[in-house]
């Protein structure tokens, strides 16, 4: 079920399916573990009923355009107020405010580069779940970090958010229930499908 106010529908997690459930897969010694803690949801990022969403911020975290912007609008003028209190964020590193007006109940606000630098990619998706772990955050969204304006090709930044993502869940087994990886459109959606089943093809290969 959705919960709304007067402008918008909120969405909880539990409607959204994890991966395993969408494909029909039961995750076991042949099928990543992997598959049941992350989904794939094509919408409003700022509509999520989850611990914590992503916002892909620049490092003065002042707000901006895109999902930055939107998630300011949405939260509010505190959520301003305590990114200011942050005073910036650097390329790869991330902070956490709470989410104020969002249905979420932080924000972790991480930059991501400018151009294709996967090191730098790599570690904002660390450092976001780390900190997530941190304030027990169990359920996250991410939205497609550096691939709008920042210039990174999607399908570049897909693998890293993906290989990333499944690489710490690996590590911190427990820590975190369910990581969405919220999408823009269709198109970004079909570019996760094929990077998951890449995945899939490269994790049974290495386990044969």
């Amino acid at each position: 079920m959705t919960t709304t106010t007067a402008s918008k529908a909120f969405v909880r997690i539990s409607d959204i399916p994890s991966e395993a459930e969408r494909l029909g897969i039961r995750p076991g010694p042949s099928k990543p573990a992997f598959l049941a803690l992350i989904s794939l949801w094509q919408g409003d990022i700022t509509t999520l009923e989850v611990d914590a969403i992503v916002n892909a911020a620049d490092e003065a975290l002042l707000g901006g355009g895109g999902v930055d912007g939107a998630i300011h609008r949405a939260a509010g003028a505190q959520l301003l107020e305590a990114c200011r209190a942050h005073h910036g964020c650097k390329t790869g590193q991330a902070k956490i405010t709470p989410g104020f007006n969002l249905p979420a109940k932080h924000v972790i606000h991480t930059v991501g580069p400018i151009g294709e630098k996967p090191d730098l990619l790599a570690s904002a998706y660390r450092e976001s779940l780390s900190l997530a772990k941190a304030n027990g955050v169990h359920t996250i969204a991410f939205p497609c970090i550096s691939a709008g304006v920042f210039g990174y090709p999607a399908e570049s930044a897909c693998k890293v958010a993906v290989h990333t993502v499944a690489k710490w869940t690996n590590e911190n087994p427990g820590s975190i229930d369910r990581v969405v990886f919220c999408l823009f459109n269709q198109k970004s959606v079909h570019v996760y499908e094929e990077e998951i089943k890449r995945f899939l093809k490269k994790e049974q290969g290495e386990q044969e």
